[in-house]
This record gives structure tokens, sequence and C-alpha cells, in this order.
């Protein structure tokens, strides 16, 4: 994915408002598929507890509802960018809403976990086409005067998505069913794709053959350490086929290293590592998003579970953590011109580290009450808040023009990759400290968990704090 224009430094006619008018099209047309990809990362959150009970559905299932989508997302998604690149991107953007669009049917339709985990793998798949091409064809639409603020829109209507994932997720739970978390996605994918071909035009970039055996030693790596780690507690962490997957998933993973330090079109150019800013910021995104979304999995049910709110009770009160990044990351933004991206993120790491601490630490006591929690909730929403712009403008600091657009979407691809790797790991703690998801058994395996959460968080600022360049994200005269 090639990287927006810059915005010109010399001055323009001031637009009409039909240019305007326009430009609002476009917004809406690319902001719309990709709010509906990022609402159904932690829309099910909310409805775990009700799948649950209605589909009979164990522990590990339920991890596998979440990872499905996750996994699939985050291994498709450069793929998807290529492809786009080769085909039009347009054309995929569009056939990733509709592959999108007959996964949530197949999912409302479910009527069995496994086929529910299926369906939500072919989900991700769809929004993998629609996260990353969005971006691309609303830079392209928008005039190069007003790019800068329709991509501004378009990362708070990503933000958003996340942080209303539980909360829609609950209310449609409570009010109609679970099915219609998935049905919602129908009408909203039949109104996005004319629009779409009516306001974004049809681009293409770098034509390149896509490293299929990359995509492949890279996707069944990932996959077979999640899985190994998933079935960790139930077969046993000695066992053959644990330690047989762990082992088969680092070597995978190796090969990927290797095949991509010898291709000549990688899916993920290794060069981009050498840049010290782009290293650390990837590595302390895998921290984040391991800590933060691996415990989301298990708090969303402990609000229902253990302290007896209804879904819509349980997204509502998730808000002071997942909403908080929408006051919060536009003001790192605005700092990190002047101070630099490593003070914004250090602080906004450990500040997710001490909010983790917290709600670990908190669970244990007698007596407790939602009022409780919420100091660890903010904390940890600040700490996002200050992490979201930090963390992109590291990303693509000291990086080539050319580069940024792979950088940007290696960067997604490791985000997601460390949820997956976050909510099969708590999890497996969570089941190892004897915690079970009953009122009486919750407490025990939530405790460690959000502490281990809190641990690798905590060792993502430090990361940032040792080895970010200070210059880093820092504008000079």
């Amino acid at each position: 994915m090639p990287a927006p224009a810059q915005v010109p430094l010399t001055p323009t006619a001031p637009p009409s408002s039909g240019r305007r008018r326009g430009t609002a099209i476009a917004l809406i047309a690319a902001s719309v598929p990709m709010f509906m990809a990022t609402l159904d990362n932690l829309v099910m959150t909310t409805a775990l507890p009700v799948l649950r009970t209605e589909l009979s559905a164990s522990l590990e299932q339920l991890q596998w509802m979440v990872n499905a989508y996750t996994l699939s997302f985050a291994t498709l998604m450069i793929a998807a960018s290529t492809l786009g690149d080769r085909w039009g991107r347009r054309r995929v953007f569009i056939a990733g809403i509709v592959v999108f669009a007959l996964a949530s049917i197949a999912s409302a339709l479910a009527t069995s976990a496994e086929l529910l985990i299926a369906a939500r793998a072919v989900q991700g798949a769809g929004a993998a086409a629609i996260m990353p091409l969005s971006l691309t064809l609303l830079a392209a639409a928008v005039p190069p005067a007003r790019r800068a603020m329709a991509i501004g829109i378009w990362g708070a209507t990503s933000g958003l998505g996340v942080a209303l994932g539980p909360v829609i997720g609950g209310a449609v739970v409570d009010g109609i069913s679970w099915e219609a978390i998935f049905w919602i996605n129908v009408p909203v994918a039949v109104v996005a794709i004319p629009l779409v071909l009516w306001a974004l035009p049809e681009s293409r970039g770098r034509r390149q053959p896509l490293d299929l055996a990359g995509l492949a030693l890279a996707g069944s790596g990932i996959l077979a350490l999640v899985w190994s780690i998933v079935r960790g507690n139930d077969d046993g962490w000695g066992s053959t086929r644990v330690v047989g997957g762990l082992v088969l998933g680092v070597l995978l993973l190796g090969a990927f290293v290797v095949r991509e330090s010898r291709t000549d079109h990688p899916l993920v150019p290794l060069h981009l590592f050498r840049v010290r800013s782009f290293a650390v910021a990837n590595g302390s995104a895998l921290a984040f998003s391991f800590g933060v979304f691996g415990l989301v999995f298990l708090l969303a049910q402990y609000l229902q579970i253990g302290m007896g709110f209804t879904p819509l009770e349980a997204g509502i009160r998730t808000l002071p953590w997942t909403a908080a990044p929408m006051i919060f990351a536009p003001i790192a933004g605005m700092l990190a011109p002047r101070i630099g991206v490593r003070p914004l993120l250090t602080a906004g790491l450990a500040l997710q580290a001490a909010g983790l601490a917290w709600q670990g630490l908190i669970v244990s006591t007698d007596g407790l009450v939602y009022a409780d929690l919420v100091p660890g909730l903010a904390l940890a929403g600040i700490g996002m808040g200050l992490t979201f712009a930090p963390s992109a403008t590291a990303v693509l600091f000291d990086m080539a023009p050319d580069d940024h657009g792979t950088a940007s979407s290696v960067n997604a691809t490791i985000r997601e990759i460390g949820g997956a790797l976050g909510v099969a790991a708590l999890v497996a703690v969570f089941t190892a400290s004897n915690g079970t998801l009953t009122p009486d058994g919750y407490v025990a395996g939530l405790q460690p968990a959000a502490l281990v959460a809190a641990a690798v968080t905590g060792l993502g600022a430090l990361m940032v704090l040792l080895w970010m360049p200070r210059g880093t994200g820092r504008e000079t005269a």
C-alpha cells in the first residue's frame, strides 16, 4: 500500500462546496467498511457468555471464535494489499466487503461452535482486504489540501470501531440476539458497495508477484504456535502434541525469515527491521496488543459472569478503557512532533501496565464493586490513547516513502498477531490457575492473567525507553 501523498506546502485556493462534498462522500465510502471490520475485532467479546450457553461452546472454542478472525485478518492483510496493487485496489476492496458480508451471514446462521469458528475465519479474510485498502483508496480520492484531515478522521473512525465493539455487541445481544451482531453487517455492505463504486476511483500500485510460499510459512507458523498455547493446559505442556506444535511453529517462522531474505519479492521486506525505530515500535506493538486485547477477552466475560451485568451493561462499563483513546490520541498526536515519540510511548505503555496490574490486584478483594475497577480501566485507556499515534509515527519515521505502505501493513499485522497470542496465552494462565467460567471460580484465574498482561506490557515500555532513538518523531526547524 503506497504512502499517502504529503500535504502541499504551497497555498491553495479554498476548496469549493462541491469539492468538500466529494471529500465527505469519499471519506464515508472508505470509512464505513473499515468501521465494520474494526468493530468485529471486539464486537463478540460481550456476547461470549451467551454463545457459551446457546452453542454449548467450551472455553477453547470461545478463544477460536475470536482468534480465527484475528489470525486470518493478520495473515492475509499484506497479501491483500499486494493483490490490490496488481488487480486494482477498488476491485479487491469490494471483493473484501462481499466476502465479509457473506461470512457474516454464515456466522449468523451457524448452529454450532465449529461452524461459527469457520465463518469467522472467512470473515477475517474479508476484513484483511478492507482495512489496508480503505486508506489507500481514500488518500487517492481526496484533494491533497484535504488529505491530512481526511486521514485523521479515518483514524478516529477506526478507533471508534474498537471502542464501540463491546457496547454495540452487548446492546444487540441484549435487545435482539447474538445472531444479530452479524446480520447488521449485511445492510451496511449493501449500502457501502455502490457508494465505493461511485466515490472512490480505481487505482493500482507496483505490480509484483505474491509470495505464496512466504504467506503459507508465516500463516502456518503462527497458527501452530497459537494452537499449541491453546492446547497446553488440556494436553499437558510436556505432551508430544504441544511441544511438537511449538517446535513446528518456530521452525516454520524461521523458514519464513530465510525465505524473505532470499526472494526478490518478499511479503515482509526484512530490511525494514534494520531501522531501529521501526523494529522497536513493532516490538512494543506486539507487547501492547498481547496485554490489552488478551485481557479484554477475559474482563468482558468477568463483568457478566463474575459481577452479574448484562451484555450491554458490561459493554458500557468497558468504555473508560476503550473510549479514552478518542480523547487522548489526538493530544498525543499533537505532542509527538514537539517532544518525540519516546516519552509518549513509554508513558502510554507504562500507564497501560499500571492499569492492567490494578485490575489484577483489585479483583482479589472481597466485596468488589465496579467503581473499584474504574481507576485501572481509566489508566489503561489513557495509556492506549498515548500509544496509538506515536506508535504510527515511529513506524514510518526514517522510512523511505516507497516503504510507507508496507511498513504500515506489517505493523497492523504484528498488532493483530499480538492480540491472538495474548488471548491464547492469558486464557492458558487463567486455566492453569484453576480459573473457571463460574461466579466463584473466575477471580482465581483472572488475577494472575491480568498480572501477566501487565508484565508483558511493562516490558514493551522498557523496550521503548531503552532502545527507541531519542529524536524519533520530533520535528526540527
